[in-house]
């Protein structure tokens, strides 16, 4: 019985690939958008949502650049990965 997604033998694998690059470069994204979103909520300044994000007020972790920022050394294992490959080996 074939899958209800693919109707070839063949395309169940050629699918699972083309998953697996899309997970990887939607890993490696993360990253990058997380920073600029930190950046760009630093630039434009305190508005409702990092009221309502602020766990408490004179917290360091407060807010949502503190939250971009820690979102986005917690999604930079795919690029750590990536640099770890490209490294020779000894």
């Amino acid at each position: 019985m074939t899958s209800p997604v693919s109707a070839r033998a063949g395309d169940g694998r050629d699918g699972a690939v083309a998953a697996r690059r899309l997970a990887r470069w939607l890993a490696l994204a993360a990253t990058p958008t997380f920073a600029i979103m930190a950046v760009l909520t630093a630039m434009i300044g305190n508005g409702p949502a990092d009221m309502l994000c602020a766990a408490a007020h004179g917290s360091l972790l407060g807010g949502m650049v503190p939250m971009y920022l820690l979102m986005s050394a917690f999604h930079s294992a795919a690029w750590l990965r990536l640099i770890s490959e490209r490294l020779p080996s000894e």
